[in-house]
């Protein structure tokens, strides 16, 4: 989309105006924050009652009677659509997107490091970088317990002050409803959405999501159906789960509108981890993830909202699978245990492991003394660009607790597999599943069905028919071949053209390229929430 790429906007940045406000009435259908509701949608008496023309009896020149009035007029309310993957390539086929861009504004986004969606998302959140919000990936290694755990769900693992906080200092009754978006249990918005399966005590596993409020989730499931789980991830991962998140979001809209939404879109991740940026199948994904947007856009606009669409990263041809761990293990830095002949990753006693997720791996090493070993085991390893230590994390906003002693950024063809076992007979059975949390790494091999086993429909059927007697099974049908992959992500991107991008439906609100730290003071900026003695965010 170069004539979009390429526009310049000439209009000058500005806060949108609360008369601009819409036609939602928020605060009668989202919970209310201490104030009163009906004070809250009063725009009728803003003006204080006075003729004085002298400023100091005039209440509008007192500061704490300005941000009482503001108090009392609703901002400007926002969707926010994390529309993974998304970077001005693909624009090229997503017409609904362009026309949003052209109508508004937009601009190329800065990401940070690891270029992943929990470090992205909490850094647009809080307007810090993993240094001082604590993401430093998708997982790590929780040092205080001895176990590498990736996708927790918790927000209290996210520091620093989030969007919404800083959007009720100003405006306490703010409301928010996260739709999808990652680290939504146990934060202080308004309204969640967020997968989370049943997990059965006979080891069963069925598609389900987490609520709140809680009677949501029974609405939910009666008007679009249990959330659709293993449409979210794994081989049979498609635009449905996008679909679903949309719906739940337009089902908000109409029945529960908070000032501000946020929706995770994940269609794009699929098909071009699978097939690359540039394959045909995912420009199709890329239409069809537009089309199906359609309709929410259509219903925001209608209800004045303003539409940001962003994403977290662009994705890139890769096809040069690195394995570190297995580089590591025959270093003899990284041990494992066996338990009924498969190995299992042993972190407590390794003397250096690394958490693999997408294109940055985190390396752990026990001992100051074993970080030259570990130095040398990795500085001939094909595919590793880098290897930051602690000045290099600094620099790149890293450097925080939980990172790894080491950090490897891949070359832009490559990527980090997880696997640690030197023969596939000896691996553990969970590397044949979709097991995002007890691989000790992130595995975009989950999207294959194994093209190597010739019965492996077979096996998924047999699989799928004990499950739907109620009982047991084993879906193993992911291959322990990493070729297939052909789309990553994780390092900084080289070209603006493959890196994320902003889209405003605003004219005017952003010009040039936008850092990830400034989503965060820009939503409040958009919302109408600076504050208004010196414009800068609460």
């Amino acid at each position: 989309m170069s004539d979009v790429s390429d526009r310049s906007d000439k209009s000058h940045t500005s806060a949108p105006s609360d008369t601009s406000a819409p036609s939602d009435t928020r605060a009668a259908s989202a919970p209310s924050r201490g104030n009163d509701p009906s004070r809250a949608n009063d725009t009728t008496s803003t003006t204080p009652r006075t003729t004085s023309t002298n400023p100091r009896s005039d209440p509008r020149s007192d500061p704490h009677t300005r941000d009482d009035v503001r108090a009392r007029t609703r901002p400007t309310p926002l969707l926010v659509l994390d529309v993974v993957g998304l970077t001005p390539r693909l624009l090229d086929h997503m017409p609904r997107l362009t026309a949003l861009a052209r109508s508004g504004s937009h601009a190329p986004l800065g990401t940070v490091l690891p270029a992943v969606t929990c470090a992205a998302q909490s850094t647009f959140l809080t307007g810090t970088t993993p240094a001082e919000h604590g993401i430093v990936g998708n997982g790590w290694y929780f040092r205080e317990m001895g176990e590498v755990l990736l996708w927790r769900q918790h927000n209290g693992l996210v520091g620093g002050d989030k969007l919404w906080d800083a959007a009720r200092r100003v405006h306490p009754d703010y409301t928010v409803a996260n739709v999808c978006w990652w680290y939504a249990m146990g934060s202080d918005t308004d309204i969640t959405v967020t997968p989370r399966p049943v997990y059965y005590a006979d080891g069963r596993k069925e598609p389900d999501c987490y609520t709140r409020p809680a009677a949501l989730h029974d609405e939910l499931t009666e008007k679009l159906g249990t959330f659709p789980l293993f449409h979210f991830w794994g081989p049979g991962a498609d635009l449905v789960s996008s679909q679903w998140i949309i719906d739940a979001t337009r089902h908000l809209l109409r029945t529960r509108p908070t000032d501000l939404v946020l929706t995770y879109l994940p269609h794009l991740d699929y098909d071009l981890q699978r097939y690359g940026p540039d394959d045909p199948r995912a420009h199709v994904a890329a239409a069809e993830l537009d089309t199906a947007l359609g309709p929410l856009l259509d219903d925001a606009t209608a209800r004045g909202r303003t539409v940001v669409a962003l994403s977290e990263y662009g994705i890139t041809r890769v096809s040069r699978p690195v394995d570190i761990n297995r580089a590591l293990r025959r270093a003899g830095l990284l041990e494992v245990h066996t338990q009924d002949g498969m190995e299992y990753l042993d972190p407590g006693a390794s003397r250096a492991f690394a958490v693999a997720d997408h294109q940055l791996a985190h390396v752990y090493v026990r001992r100051a003394e074993d970080l030259d070993a570990t130095r040398t085991a990795l500085a001939g390893l094909p595919g590793i660009a880098e290897l930051l230590d602690d000045e290099g994390k600094k620099a790149h906003g890293l450097d925080h607790p939980r990172a790894g002693e080491l950090v490897a950024v891949a070359a832009p063809d490559a990527w980090f597999t997880y696997y640690y076992w030197l023969d596939d007979a000896r691996a553990p059975d969970f590397a044949r599943l979709v097991e995002i949390h007890r691989k000790p790494g992130y595995d975009p091999a989950e999207l294959f069905m194994d093209p190597k086993d010739p019965y492996v429909r077979v096996r998924a059927a047999t699989a799928l028919a004990r499950k739907k007697t109620g009982m047991r099974y084993r879906m193993a049908v992911v291959p322990l071949d990493p070729s297939p992959v052909r789309g990553s992500h994780g390092r900084l991107p080289d070209r603006a053209e493959d890196g994320p991008v902003l889209l405003c439906s605003q004219p005017g609100a952003v010009r040039g390229p936008v850092a990830a730290t400034d989503v965060k003071s820009l939503l409040l900026r958009l919302a109408g929430l600076t504050t208004p003695t010196t414009g800068d965010t609460p």
